[in-house]
């Protein structure tokens, strides 16, 4: 950089700049071709496309999220006959109906506030509170299954609180 401004309160500023640029130009050629494997292009790095095309996607893989989906349909669909087994017979009689209704019920909503959060509260857009909403509901869904494991061993578990709750 001193070199520079010395040469252009020396020389015409045109020749000045002319030397800079070349030796400038033959720098970034031998640092560009001693890091990397590419050949150096004249004009700088070739961009495809602008800033207003679309972002490349991988490619489509048919397996790829249909595990999720698979299990959140299964697991909505066995909350059915869960749940009419669970009220149709005792909480006492058959506690683990109701531990797997207790655990069923509380993955069933984790997944769907889950996906709210994904939807909404994404990362990319909001850095900072998208992980924590994310961490809540983590720690919120351990800790209703928590409670849940607590009031089916040590109560009356949940399916004779709801026969309770309706009855009255």
């Amino acid at each position: 950089m001193a070199s520079a401004v010395v040469l252009r309160s020396l020389v015409n500023r045109n020749i000045a700049s002319a030397l800079v640029q070349r030796s400038a130009r033959s720098l970034a050629i031998q640092v560009r071709s001693a890091h990397s494997d590419t050949a150096y292009v004249p004009g700088g790095p070739v961009y495809k496309g602008t800033v207003n095309d679309p972002t490349t996607f991988p490619t489509p893989n048919r397996t790829h999220g249909s595990h999720h989906w698979a299990f959140e349909r299964l697991l909505s669909a066995a909350l059915v006959p869960m749940t009419a087994a669970a009220f149709v017979t005792s909480g006492s009689a058959y506690p683990i109906l109701d531990g797997l209704l207790g655990i069923s019920l509380v993955v069933h909503s984790h997944i769907g506030f889950d996906t709210i959060l994904v939807d909404y509260l994404h990362k990319r857009k909001f850095p900072i509170l998208g992980p924590i909403a994310s961490w809540t509901l983590r720690a919120t869904t351990v800790g209703v299954l928590v409670g849940i494991y607590q009031f089916n061993t040590n109560d009356i578990g949940l399916t004779e609180l709801v026969a309770k709750v309706w009855a009255a």
